[in-house]
C-alpha cells in the first residue's frame, strides 16, 4: 500500500506541505498537464508556457532528490485531461491507500477535490498551505464582527507576529506606512535596469512549440520570454531587484513610462504565486538590504506591504467569501468587455500601452491594472464577470484566488466597499501626472468634454451621476457630489451627451 501525493501547477515549492513525511521509496508524487485547467478560462499563452515549463523543471528537481514521480504532459495520448481524472487513472494503476494535498489556491478546485473520498473510496488528506503566513481560520478569526475589513490594520497584525521592521512594539521609522511617499510621478532621465532574463532550455523549447500548436487560438503573443521555470532562477530575479530596483521602487511604484512595463518593480508575484518563492524569503532580502543602506524604508516598507499585507489580505477574503462573492456587482454593471480590450485598437493611448505590453508580456504593474484598465472598465459600468475573466486570462501571476478580489473589490467596488473603503475612480488628470501616456495621445487630456477631450473626464463624472444612490454618503466621495452640483447644466448636458456617445461607439464597434 502506497500513499499518493498530488502536486497541483501552483505548488512548485519543496517544502509544499504535502510532502512532508513522504517516503521516497515507496510514495508516488503525481503532476499532471491537464486540458482543464489550460482551458476553463483561455489562458494567455505565455502563462500557459511559464507554468508547464515550470512544473516540468519542478518534477526534474523531484526526480533528482529522489522522490518517484509520476508526470503526465499535455499530449501524451493518455492524457484524460482533468485532476480528477489523472488520479483515478493512477489510483487503478497503483495500491493507494490515501491521497495527500495542500489545500488549493481556488475554490472551485477545492470543490472538486472535496468529492474525491466518496468517489474513490480512499481518505483524501487537504493540508493547509504553509507558504501563507496567516492561516484561513486565523483570518476568519481577525474578520469576525467587522463590518468593513480594512487592509492596514491586517498588515499592522501580521508586521507584529513576524516581528517585521518592528523595533519592539513599535515600527522602525515610527511610521506602519509610507504611502504618500510613493507616489511621485516619472520625471525625465530615470534609468531604469532591464529584468532578468535566463537562457530558454530545451524543455522550455518545447513547452513553447507545444503551446504553439495546442494553443494558437489563445491571447498574447510567445515571443520575448522574460520568466524563468526554476527556483535557482527566480533567487536571482529577486537578488538582482534588491540590488537595481528596489531602491526606487518606492518613489516610482505607482508611475507609468510608455515603452517601459517593468520599471522599478519586483517581477515576481509570478514566482511567489506559483511556489518558486517563498514571502519570508522576499522579506528578509529587503529588510536586510534596508539594515545594509541599500534601500530607503519607504520602499522597502512598501514592498514588504505588498507581499505581507495585500497579498495574505485578498487571499483571506477570498476564502472567506467564495463562492458568492464571484457574484457581487453592487453598482448592477452589465455592459460588455470592448475589443480593445483584445486588440489594443484604441486612441487613448494609455490602454493602448496598457493592453499592448499585456499582450506582449502577460504583465501589467499594478497601477496599469489598477487606474488605466481597472479604472476605465469601472467608469464603463463593464459586468464584473467579464472584467474578472479577462484579469484571470491575460496575466501569468493570475490564479482566482488573488485576482478575483482585487478586481471585484478593489477595482470595480462590486462588493460595494467590503474590501476598499471608496471606489478607485480617476479622471484624465490622474493618468496624466502619474504617466507620459497623455503626451502622444490623440485626446487632449486637459479638455473636458468634446470629441477631443480625454474620455476619462467625462466618463469619471458620468459614473459618478449613474451611481448618485450608491455613492453619494460615502464620505470619501461626497464632495465630488457638490462639485458636480455647482457646474452649470449646459457642463452636468455635456458629460451626458459626450458618454452616451462614447458608449454608443463602443457597441457599434467604433476605434474610440
Amino acid at each position: 500500500m502506497s500513499i499518493l501525493r498530488l502536486i497541483l501547477g501552483d505548488q512548485l515549492s519543496q517544502s509544499i506541505s504535502s510532502l512532508e513525511g513522504c517516503d521516497k521509496s515507496k510514495e508516488i508524487i503525481l503532476m499532471c498537464e491537464v486540458w482543464e485547467e489550460s482551458t476553463y478560462v483561455k489562458h494567455h499563452k505565455k502563462k500557459i508556457a511559464f507554468l508547464f515549463s515550470a512544473m516540468r523543471h519542478f518534477a526534474k528537481e523531484l526526480e533528482k532528490s529522489g522522490y518517484n514521480i509520476e508526470y503526465t504532459k499535455l499530449d501524451d495520448p493518455n492524457n484524460t485531461g482533468s485532476f480528477r481524472d489523472e488520479v483515478e487513472r493512477t489510483l487503478k494503476k497503483h495500491n493507494i491507500e490515501s491521497i495527500v494535498i495542500t489545500h488549493p489556491g481556488e475554490y472551485r478546485v477545492l470543490a472538486n477535490i472535496k468529492r474525491w473520498e466518496s468517489e474513490f473510496g480512499v481518505p483524501v488528506e487537504i493540508r493547509p498551505d504553509h507558504r501563507f503566513l496567516c492561516t484561513l481560520e486565523e483570518f476568519a478569526d481577525w474578520a469576525k464582527d467587522r463590518k468593513q475589513l480594512r487592509m492596514e490594520y491586517f498588515y499592522r497584525k501580521i508586521r507584529k507576529k513576524y516581528s517585521i521592521l518592528m523595533d519592539g512594539d513599535e515600527p522602525v521609522g515610527r511610521k506602519w506606512n509610507y504611502d504618500s511617499e510613493n507616489r511621485n510621478p516619472p520625471k525625465e532621465g530615470l534609468i531604469i535596469s532591464k529584468p532578468y532574463i535566463s537562457e530558454i532550455d530545451d524543455i522550455t523549447r518545447d513547452v513553447i512549440k507545444l503551446v504553439e500548436k495546442n494553443f494558437s487560438n489563445h491571447f498574447g503573443d510567445l515571443e520575448k520570454n522574460y520568466f524563468v521555470v526554476t527556483r535557482n532562477h527566480a533567487l536571482k530575479v529577486l537578488k538582482l531587484f534588491i540590488e537595481q530596483r528596489l531602491s526606487n521602487f518606492g518613489d516610482y511604484q505607482d508611475a507609468m513610462v510608455e515603452g517601459e512595463p517593468w520599471m522599478y518593480h519586483s517581477h515576481i508575484s509570478f514566482y511567489l504565486n506559483c511556489g518558486l518563492l517563498l514571502p519570508l524569503e522576499c522579506v528578509k532580502a529587503s529588510v536586510d538590504a534596508y539594515h545594509k543602506g541599500i534601500a530607503p524604508i519607504n520602499a522597502v516598507e512598501g514592498f514588504i506591504r505588498q507581499i505581507i499585507g495585500w497579498r495574505e489580505f485578498v487571499r483571506g477574503i477570498y476564502w472567506l467569501k467564495m463562492p458568492e462573492y464571484a457574484k457581487e456587482n453592487f453598482f448592477k454593471a452589465t455592459r460588455k468587455l470592448p475589443d480593445l480590450y483584445w486588440t489594443a485598437n484604441t486612441k487613448m493611448n494609455c490602454l493602448h500601452q496598457c493592453v499592448s505590453e499585456t499582450k506582449d508580456n502577460a504583465y501589467a504593474h499594478h497601477i496599469q491594472r489598477l487606474m488605466v484598465l481597472g479604472n476605465f472598465s469601472l467608469l464603463a459600468g463593464i459586468d464584473p464577470l467579464q472584467v474578472n475573466e479577462w484579469f484571470l486570462i491575460v496575466y501569468a501571476d493570475a490564479y482566482e484566488w488573488v485576482e478575483l478580489p482585487n478586481v471585484s473589490g478593489m477595482i470595480l467596488f462590486a462588493d460595494g466597499g467590503y474590501l476598499a473603503s471608496k471606489p478607485y475612480a480617476a479622471g484624465g488628470s490622474y493618468i496624466n501626472k502619474m504617466s507620459n501616456y497623455c503626451k502622444n495621445c490623440i485626446y487632449n487630456v486637459s479638455k473636458k468634454n468634446g470629441p477631443n477631450a480625454c474620455p476619462f473626464n467625462y466618463l469619471y463624472w458620468d459614473f459618478l451621476v449613474r451611481n448618485r444612490d450608491k455613492l453619494q454618503s460615502n464620505t470619501r466621495i461626497s464632495m465630488m457630489y457638490k462639485s458636480y452640483d455647482r457646474m452649470d447644466s449646459e457642463k452636468q448636458k455635456a458629460i451626458h451627451d459626450d458618454s452616451i456617445k462614447f458608449f454608443r461607439d463602443i457597441e457599434n464597434g467604433t476605434i474610440v
